[in-house]
């Protein structure tokens, strides 16, 4: 059977790979500690849950317009302007089924074939394939040493005349690193110089920890939304814990934002109107969930990293948001950069699901999540350091069973 070229190119999604064999191994029952995962454990917020069931209760599910409900819209106008001091227009927002759709059809809407999308590495497993699913060709731009952040100079190296977006999502997934408000305010300076566009994918801009600011890219231009080479891309899943929803937006001007709804009204149509209902409650709500949700992600991230800090050799970058932990393994694992070979040794012999840092573009590397329970965390981690520790016990009790070395 013949595919086309591109979906010969396109791998799958390394973490929803992870997270099918993870299930499997539960389902079997063994006693498989989720370290890789991707959404809070947190509930949904009660408001979003009960507007909802209304809805459904209504009997009246249909069709919403392309680019989504008034309703939602409005609501990522309040949003905007709640968080990001910019007042734009209907006409400046769209919905869409995660922000990961917003992402591809903000691609598809801006990336002819063989025009370039630049982005920092580390880099979210998606973003290459996604340019590639647009017909265009990712340029991921490393740091020099052993920074996970690369230097505006760095970033306006890797520019060039096919050059159509950045693409920065701050804080970081898979790192947790934050760029800071100087850094902003330069690269979108570079990027009205050099006329491409800004994608800013702020998934996690509230899940930033220890007193941090939330820094907002429209505070670093004096262009009106319609006029910067700026876009916005958010949604519910992770600060509000609705994954399962799959409700993203995009905020931009009004041009890009049409293009963009044409092509999902082909693409999708609009997006569930369940979902949207939940997600405008989830944030209109006058008591928001997110500050506790931050409280509790920081004390895990802090516990993680204590206990890492016990790993002898490894390298831990501090994450300053998110819920992940990037970690250099290579002085204490055999694999190397091999991390795809470690990732699955971890997995076979002790139950621990990571991520490789190959699929982010760092070999060596391993994606830790502490967006689990705390249980969960320490299990996980004493169960690696045994697996790496050569001269430690060698043997490791999990649940009623013993595991050799």
């Amino acid at each position: 059977m013949k595919f086309s070229q591109i979906a010969q190119s396109i791998a799958p999604s390394a973490t929803l790979k992870l997270n099918a064999k993870a299930t499997r191994l539960r389902l079997a029952g063994e006693p498989v500690i989720h370290l890789g995962g991707g959404e809070p454990k947190s509930k949904v917020p009660a408001p979003a849950l009960d507007a909802a069931i209304a809805h459904l209760q209504t009997g009246e599910v249909r069709y919403t317009p392309a680019a989504g409900t008034p309703a939602m819209k409005d609501a990522i106008i309040a949003y905007t302007d709640r968080f990001y001091g910019r007042q734009v227009e209907r006409a400046n927002v769209m919905a869409s089924a995660g922000a990961k759709q917003a992402i591809m059809v903000a691609l598809l809407a801006l990336v002819d074939p063989g025009d370039e999308v630049v982005f920092p590495v580390p880099y979210w497993v998606s973003y290459p394939d996604m340019v590639k699913l647009a017909g265009g060709v990712p340029v991921p731009v490393r740091a020099a040493g052993n920074s996970l952040l690369p230097t505006l100079e760095d970033m306006a190296a890797a520019i060039g005349p096919r050059t159509r977006a950045v693409l920065l999502n701050s804080p970081n997934n898979p790192s947790g690193q934050i760029y800071d408000a100087e850094y902003i305010r330069d690269m979108i300076r570079l990027c009205e110089e050099r006329d491409v566009f800004l994608m800013m994918d702020d998934i996690y801009h509230r899940l930033v920890f220890d007193g941090a600011p939330q820094i907002h890219c429209y505070d670093y231009t004096e262009r009106s939304v319609d006029d910067a080479r700026i876009l916005v891309l958010n949604g519910v899943s992770k600060q509000y814990a609705m994954t399962g929803f799959r409700i993203g937006w995009a905020v931009g001007p009004r041009d890009l934002i049409t293009a963009m709804s044409n092509i999902q009204s082909h693409q999708s149509g609009g997006p569930c109107s369940v979902s949207q209902t939940a997600a405008v409650a989830a944030i209109e709500a006058i008591h928001g969930s997110v500050p506790v949700l931050r409280q509790e992600l920081q004390e895990s991230r802090d516990e993680l990293l204590e206990l890492l800090s016990e790993v002898p050799g490894l390298v831990v970058h501090k994450p300053g948001g998110t819920f992940y932990c990037f970690c250099d393994f290579r002085a204490c694992s055999e694999f190397g950069d091999d991390c795809t070979a470690l990732s699955e040794y971890l997995l076979e012999k002790v139950q621990v699901v990571t991520v490789p840092g190959a699929e982010f573009g760092c070999p060596g590397f391993l994606r830790l999540s502490y967006c689990g329970s705390r249980e969960d965390i320490r299990e996980g981690v004493r169960r690696i350091r045994w697996a790496l520790d050569s001269a430690g016990p060698s043997t490791l009790r999990i649940g009623d069973r013993v595991i050799q070395r």
